[in-house]
């Protein structure tokens, strides 16, 4: 059996494991959290916790799911806001919670209206144990326009609440982004420049996920109306690490500590997030599916993996694939790649013909009678629609061949 370290240092607390609950739902109270705890996941953001005046009164139904070929959850869309406790027994759970697991880490999320509430907040989470503050910055179905997603577009605002939210703690302070705005660097920055010590992206989506076609009523239904409000899960992972890449490779911004979240189901999705730059991994969605038991397959693939690639410490992979994302004018576009098709494996569907006619070049010829696909070299720009729409794996990358008057050693293009 293979032990990996999982252990890492992220904004000088110590984590048992890279893996939270994300501040949401699946965390909100604390037999939640213990179990949590219990299960192995090395620290929790314990649902936002707001002022002690602003009490949750929350709609029903609240969540509606993106689903593709019967598998739930491609998406999933969610009205929910901050814990709908009472400000005193969150804190409570918070003190409890660190008193019976002191190794494990627990981050209180907090939100304000103003700057005394981000400093008072701060301060109360602060005494009753929390390791860590993450300010949500980004919720993005808010009924008050002085929270939330609104907040988090505004860069003078949010640098002003960290700075309110360092005067009430000294413990490091997560940011939580919102990914409905262009350029996340610039709020970033901001947070940067008011205290903040480190970046939690992305918070959810602003969609619609669905519409009721005989309704005519967006979902989920609530007496008859509907709402924009945050995506989340697998379709939002590419957002996700978009936005995580960029901030990475922003001037001043290269070593900012990230911790990640987005659509993160499996071990392989974790470390994606991390070879793009993100030291801790935050989940929801998943977790809604599948419970707490998930972490157990993504610690055991991560340490498979660390093995594979001859790596003893976890911190050794954060920001690995930076540097080979580059601005599109930068790549190489002296060379194509033909498709080869492997007849043997071929299910004779004619899929790849379709897709290539209709949706691409024209570039591969299809023998009627004998229901056979064969690549038109002439025709084909190697763009390999073909291979990403074969239901089989019949299609792969062949042969590499440098453009009319390109210069080059095409074999060593795919390396």
């Amino acid at each position: 059996m293979i032990n990996k370290d999982l252990s890492i240092d992220f904004l000088g607390v110590h984590f048992e494991n890279p893996f939270c609950l994300s501040s949401s739902p699946v965390d909100n109270c604390y037999e939640m959290c213990k179990k949590a705890y219990e299960t192995g996941w090395g620290g929790v953001v314990f649902k936002t916790i707001p002022p002690k005046r602003v009490l949750m009164d929350e709609v029903s139904p609240r969540f509606d799911e993106l689903e593709k070929e019967g598998t739930p959850f491609v998406a999933f869309k969610n009205m929910e806001q901050l814990s709908e406790h009472e400000q005193e027994e969150d804190l409570a759970a918070l003190r409890r919670l660190k008193e019976e697991f002191p190794e494990k880490v627990l981050i209180a999320s907090i939100m304000g209206e103003n700057e005394d509430d981000w400093t008072e907040i701060a301060q109360l989470v602060t005494e009753a144990g929390a390791d860590m503050i993450e300010m949500n910055l980004s919720c993005p179905q808010m009924t008050s326009h002085a929270m939330g997603s609104d907040v988090g577009v505004n860069p003078d605002l949010c640098k002003k609440y960290s700075a309110a939210v360092k005067r009430g703690s000294d413990l490091p302070v997560l940011a939580k982004m919102t990914p409905n705005i262009t350029d996340m660097a610039v709020v970033a920055k901001a947070c940067m420049e008011g205290g903040a010590d480190g970046i939690a992206a992305i918070n959810t989506v602003k969609s619609i996920a669905n519409v009721n076609l005989n309704r005519k009523i967006g979902l989920p239904i609530v007496n008859s109306k509907s709402s924009i409000s945050g995506l989340s899960g697998k379709a939002v992972k590419p957002i996700a690490l978009r936005f995580i890449q960029q901030l990475r490779m922003e001037k001043g911004l290269e070593d900012l500590p990230i911790s990640g979240i987005g659509g993160i189901e499996t071990w392989e999705d974790a470390v994606e997030f991390i070879l793009l730059g993100a030291s801790t991994l935050q989940v929801t969605t998943s977790v809604m599916q599948y419970g707490y038991r998930i972490v157990e397959d993504m610690k055991n693939g991560l340490m498979h993996y660390m093995d594979e690639q001859g790596v003893d410490h976890l911190e050794d992979l954060v920001g690995m694939a930076n540097a080979n994302i580059i601005p599109p004018e930068e790549l190489d576009r002296d060379y194509k790649v033909f498709p080869k098709i492997d007849l043997d494996k071929c299910i004779h569907c004619g899929r790849c013909y379709l897709s290539c006619f209709d949706g691409a070049h024209q570039a591969i010829e299809w023998d009627e009678e004998e229901r056979i696909p064969s690549v038109i070299e002439d025709k084909c720009v190697g763009c390999q629609l073909c291979n990403l729409v074969c239901p089989v794996g019949a299609i792969s990358l062949g042969k590499v061949e440098m453009k009319p008057g390109r210069s080059g050693n095409p074999a060593t293009k795919l390396v």
